[in-house]
């Protein structure tokens, strides 16, 4: 009962909120050192796919933050699943100032709940947001990148900017993927590597170096926060 209750559109909505606020605060107190920040710098302008492992989710709005400083109109649009969790995932999202489109890829990257997860992530390249996916979303394996990142950029032309982060104070969840939560008044890294070109065709062969350069930026940062 308890969890139909917590699936219910107000309830989720209160409960993104309140983890919501305690993100920005925990992002906010945090001192954080940027690698990459050239980089950083070249997704700010839009219209560029920021690729990072689903357990850095909660951190990376410090980036997407240092990033709107030089472009205060900077939409970022974040792909969900349509599961129950991806919905309230959406919800924080959305409290956290990140847009969200619907569509859970397959390993094949194709879309199980239709194109309109894909389509709404075209979209929004096409008016210059910054498109997000974290490629071993939503239930893994833990840092395996799926297709549809590498899909999404061949068929785009955007490029794959493979982001890291970590923060020295946290707490690791004991979910599939070992998801990281701030803790606040700590010491953080973001770590930004080189984008990533993905042609038209034969976009899949793309995806082996997208996965190693999502997790040698993940590696780098927490190196830097040790």
């Amino acid at each position: 009962m308890l969890k139909a209750f917590s699936r219910r559109p107000g309830v989720q909505a209160a409960i993104a909120r309140v983890i919501a606020g305690y993100i920005w605060f925990a992002l906010a107190t945090t001192r954080w050192r940027i690698e990459g920040a050239e980089h950083a710098a070249a997704a700010a302008r839009g219209r560029m796919i920021a690729a990072f492992w689903h357990e850095t989710l909660p951190l990376m709005p410090a980036l997407f933050r240092r990033a709107r400083r030089s472009r205060p109109a900077l939409r970022v649009t974040a792909l969900a699943s349509r599961h129950s969790d991806g919905r309230l995932l959406g919800e924080i999202m959305r409290a956290l100032g990140i847009s969200v489109v619907h569509g859970s890829s397959r390993r094949d990257g194709r879309e199980r709940g239709g194109a309109a997860g894909a389509l709404g992530l075209r979209g929004a390249l096409a008016r210059g947001d910054v498109a997000v996916i974290t490629p071993d979303g939503p239930r893994g394996p833990r840092r395996r990148a799926a297709a549809g990142v590498a899909q999404l950029a061949g068929h785009t032309g955007a490029d794959v900017l493979p982001c890291g982060a970590a923060l020295r104070w946290h707490v690791r969840l004991g979910s599939w993927d070992r998801m990281v939560l701030p803790l606040p008044f700590g010491r953080g890294v973001l770590v930004c590597g080189a984008p990533i070109a993905v042609p038209r065709e034969g976009w899949d062969a793309a995806l082996p170096e997208i996965e190693a350069a999502i997790t040698a930026a993940t590696l780098r940062a927490e190196a830097g926060c040790r």
